[in-house]
């Protein structure tokens, strides 16, 4: 009865209805979809059994000013043999594989495992067998693992393709299993998972090219792990021999360390901070929704004092006042809440679709129970909030003083005008908080796309990965000359203006790192020099990024061919190792003690790798083939990204002339990793990028919500004083002077939410300092830009009402007191 009570009673007052439903909505609704994505990246457990278990393994190196190193087979071979804390260990590595021999090259992403790796997290088979240790085993048959999507696109759910083989890289594998339809490997999507196959008796230290996890025994703690495991790394430091061209003592000056962390924080990474973040100030405008319906209410009961007073005197007491005033409020929020529902489902179905680049664990957010109950809780909380201001205000015993006073005690007076006026100056600071937020991210953003990222007019660039096998192309100089000859075929394309190869894609979150060796610089036996990024790149390349060579010159084919000891470097490198780069040129490099040098030839203007948010990494740069490169007697880059500069890029039909391009020269090569470099650049804002357009949605959301809220005190404002507003229009009182008075009143309301707001902001945006590049949490230009913005919006807001209050008929006014 109570609800239909209500029903009827929102019918009777349609525009109530809507403008509270609408903004309970916005910031039910708003939470609900913020929380989702909480729930699903931080708050559930991974989806494996017994997940608390499970932990990432890496380690930090100190004495070379390394946090992160990943796992290495040495440290992977001991922890597995000698530890006292874990089950189990596993090291696995992210790979790309040329699938050919069936139907057209296809190109997919795959997982080399070791054989614990699947067994840790618990999966079982769908179809077939996990690996074994003999799988695993060096020279043993070559297996895969195929994942359900895969089996389902490439064989249609065939069961009978247990046993078949695959050709991948050039090497058959036989099928040995297919994993369930609903397994996630961490949060890739690998179509092939294969053996890794180490060699112990080969294994030797270094070797940081892995990634690893394990799991805790019972009831062994997180500490206890790193210490164990800081206790087996001398060990295996002593067990192992270095590579040629680097000691032992090296390793041990580095000051190894284990860094084990939950798999989960692993995975989430640095997104954490972001969402706790967004979900407070998405809670902001939880609260200035409830600010603004709590004044809608206040406005509806203060026209039932009357009704309520009469009640009272009848003999209804104040607590039954109080549970009726409230359950309206409830109901109205619970009813909010459902609409705020189906928004909130939209939202994340967007977002979902959108597939943000830094949101990890899509796949886990959802509208479920925990997300209901959190809803069905901020709902009743609403209710709670906004429902206790008429309650305080007009449910307690001055109802029986209302009734003997009559009408009249109705009409305006200042105290209850002063809560209106409160609750507006809160919306006004919390709207001005979120505002700032957003105006510190707008400028961070804008900074950001100033940084100068190391090349040029990245949308014109296409760029893909093509990989040639040893199994198709034996001789690592007919593999070179392949490459070549595709690049030739790919620069005669029409629209094309120049291509290149390079071993990475600049910001692709992929590369190889080691030190560097000085020529002209003293090392001792035990000192290893920073690390450095290795990029193998052809001649051209420069040209197709449009970097700039500083000094000197680029690689040639006759480098190449002739396996000539050249390299190029950074300016950064060039600036560190001989302060200038013309220096450079002529001095020497190598990758370790024992290897040849290679003469500097030329110094390429500094380019950015891990996000423009990041220094410009310090580059060794390397010609695609050389001798007695980093223990290899032959190298070669086999693996490499086509680079391709062109107004056609991003054309379906341009990407199918490159395919053709590529295929007249070897019909057996998949194209891999599509897309322009835009592309990769735009993904690596992505953090910062959807940080911003959430923040943005929070701000306006606010703003929309305070300038109602400052419209809906003025409105009511020059209805309550209509019979003052006729009385100074008969003494002859100017329009302009009415229509001051109540935009003073607003813009004093809004000047008070702006002092309020920026007191907030300096106490609170020092939160996002992790969020922010180069833009100070109290940067002055965006503090004063949102003041002046929103005391504008508030001006506009009450000069509407204050307009309106000019077309009052004074006799009117009169007639009606």
């Amino acid at each position: 009865m109570r609800l239909n009570h209500l029903l009827r009673s929102l019918r009777r007052s349609p525009m109530f209805a809507v403008v509270t439903l609408i903004a309970l909505a916005i910031g039910i609704g708003a939470n609900t979809a913020i929380f989702s994505v909480l729930d699903g990246v931080l708050l559930k457990p991974l989806p494996y059994p017994r997940a608390e278990q499970l932990i990432s393994i890496d380690h930090a190196a100190p004495g070379v000013n390394l946090q992160h190193t990943g796992a290495a087979p040495f440290l992977y071979y001991t922890y597995r043999e000698q530890n006292r804390t874990l089950q189990d260990a596993g090291m696995w590595q992210a790979d790309s594989l040329a699938v050919t021999g069936t139907a057209e090259p296809q190109q997919v992403d795959g997982i080399d495992v070791t054989q614990g790796v699947l067994p840790i997290l618990g999966v079982q088979p769908f179809l077939g067998r996990l690996f074994t240790q003999a799988d695993d085993a060096p020279g043993a048959p070559a297996t895969v693992i195929l994942s359900y999507a895969w089996w389902q696109t490439r064989f249609g759910g065939d069961r009978s393709a247990i046993g078949r083989t695959i050709v991948a890289d050039g090497q058959p594998r036989e099928i040995i299993g297919v994993l369930p339809e609903r397994f996630r490997f961490l949060d890739r999507k690998p179509a092939l998972f294969t053996p890794m196959q180490l060699d112990r008796a080969k294994t030797r230290l270094g070797n940081f090219s892995y990634q690893a996890l394990a799991r805790l025994k019972p009831g062994v703690t997180l500490a206890q792990a790193n210490a164990d495991a800081a206790r087996l790394i001398p060990v295996a430091i002593g067990n192992f021999p270095p590579f040629p061209g680097y000691s032992s003592k090296m390793f041990s000056e580095a000051r190894l360390a284990p860094n084990f962390v939950p798999l989960k924080q692993e995975m989430v990474g640095d997104v954490a901070g972001v969402l706790w973040i967004l979900m407070a100030t998405i809670g902001i405008v939880l609260v200035i929704a409830c600010a603004n319906v709590a004044n809608l209410l206040l406005v509806r009961t203060e026209g039932r004092q009357q009704e309520l007073a009469i009640r009272a005197a009848l003999g209804a007491g104040w607590g039954r006042i109080a549970r009726e005033l409230f359950a309206e409020s409830v109901m109205l929020a619970v009813l909010g809440g459902a609409l705020g529902l189906g928004l909130a489902y939209g939202a994340v179905r967007w977002l979902i679709a959108l597939a943000p680049a830094n949101l990890p664990r899509l796949e886990e957010i959802s509208i479920d129970t925990p997300v209901l109950l959190f809803t069905l809780a901020a709902s009743l909380l609403a209710g709670l909030l906004f429902g206790a201001i008429p309650v305080l205000k007009y449910a307690g015993p001055r109802l029986a003083a209302t009734l003997r006073a009559g009408g009249r005690t109705l009409s305006y007076s200042k105290e209850r005008h002063r809560a209106r006026s409160t609750l507006v100056v809160v919306q006004v600071a919390l709207a001005m908080l979120l505002l700032i937020g957003s105006g510190l991210m707008i400028r961070t953003f804008r900074t950001l796309r100033h940084v100068p990222p190391g090349f040029t007019n990245p949308e014109e660039i296409e760029t893909l990965r093509i990989y040639i096998p040893d199994a198709q192309v034996k001789e690592s100089a007919e593999a070179i000359r392949m490459e070549q000859n595709i690049l030739d075929k790919i620069a005669a394309l029409p629209g094309v203006q120049s291509v290149g190869l390079s071993t990475t894609v600049p910001m692709d979150g992929n590369g190889w790192h080691d030190p560097i060796f000085a020529g002209d610089h003293v090392y001792s036996e035990s000192q290893l020099p920073p690390l450095r990024l290795y990029r193998f790149l052809s001649p051209g390349l420069l040209k197709t990024m449009g970097n700039t060579l500083v000094a000197g010159r680029d690689f040639t084919w006759t480098d190449i061919y002739g396996k000539r000891p050249v390299a190029m470097i950074s300016e950064n490198l060039a600036r560190e190792l001989w302060h200038d780069p013309g220096k450079a040129i002529g001095r020497r490099i190598r990758e370790n003690l024992k290897s040849p040098w290679r003469e500097i030839v030329g110094v390429v203007g500094d380019e950015r790798d891990d996000g423009v948010n990041q220094k410009a990494p310090t580059i060794a740069y390397w010609p695609l083939m050389m001798d007695d490169f980093s223990g290899n007697k032959s190298f070669a880059a086999r693996g490499v990204a086509i680079l391709v500069r062109s107004k056609r890029t991003g054309s379906s039909g341009f990407v199918q002339d490159i395919g053709q391009a590529i295929w007249s020269v070897n019909p057996d090569l998949p194209l891999a990793n599509v897309r322009t470099l835009r592309t990769v650049y735009d993904k690596s804002l992505a953090r910062t990028s959807f940080a911003l357009v959430m923040l943005a949605i929070a701000g306006a959301m606010a703003l929309l919500l305070g300038v109602v809220g400052i419209y809906g005190v003025i409105s009511y404002s020059v209805s309550q004083r209509t019979r003052e507003i006729g009385i100074r229009m008969a003494l002859g009182s100017p329009q302009k002077d009415v229509t001051r008075l109540f935009l003073w009143h607003g813009l004093r309301l809004s000047a008070l939410g702006v002092a309020c707001g920026l007191a907030g902001a300096v106490a609170s945006t020092r939160l996002m300092s992790s969020l922010l590049f180069q833009v100070s949490p109290l940067d002055p230009l965006t503090y004063a830009g949102v003041s002046c913005g929103l005391v504008a919006a508030a001006a506009l807001a009450s000069y509407l009402p204050a307009l309106r209050a000019t077309g009052i008929d004074p006799v009117e006014a009169l007639r009606a007191e």
